[in-house]
């Protein structure tokens, strides 16, 4: 077998065994505890739903392996950061001064640079160019800021969250 390390955004509540196998119609095995302290997952990114009250595909997860594997939006390392700015997501960090303000990755463009545009006004540079791949960070009056980079801080801080 190989390594896998993996990435899912989840929906989670604690449930122990015997209340997930009730909830799945199931009766519950007899080499198996009950009260076995775990969560209930709902996989909400893929997979088919495979119970009438939920969208996502649902499973039980024993508590340990859970808490060792996942933790909420709000306690998230700059390395999460990092896979969720490439699944799309717009993250922030609590501890920020500034409020609304967030980061986003831009992929790689190949925009027009067109004449009297400052690029090609101070650069010399027209027609295309590729801009590669970055994160920007807007803040609440609506500006940008292009190219953000991370403080020391930022890359051992543990408060980054998901921004809606």
């Amino acid at each position: 077998m190989q390594t896998y390390i993996g990435t899912k955004l989840i929906n989670a509540s604690p449930m122990d065994r015997q209340t997930y196998n009730t909830l799945r119609g199931w009766k519950l095995p007899a080499d198996e505890c009950g009260t076995d302290e775990g969560y209930l997952v709902e996989y909400t990114d893929g997979g088919q739903a495979n119970h009438s009250d939920y969208s996502g595909y649902i499973s039980w997860s024993p508590k340990a392996v859970f808490e060792q594997s996942y933790h909420q939006s709000g306690d998230f390392s700059f390395g999460d950061v990092v896979t969720l700015l490439k699944l799309g997501k717009k993250v922030a960090r609590k501890g920020w001064n500034g409020k609304n303000m967030f980061l986003i990755l831009v992929e790689s463009t190949q925009p027009v640079i067109t004449e009297g545009s400052p690029y090609q006004a101070r650069a010399g540079i027209q027609g295309e160019v590729t801009i590669d791949a970055h994160i920007d960070m807007f803040t609440a009056g609506g500006t940008m800021q292009p190219g953000w980079l991370a403080s020391q801080a930022d890359m051992l801080a543990d408060d980054w969250c998901l921004v809606d």
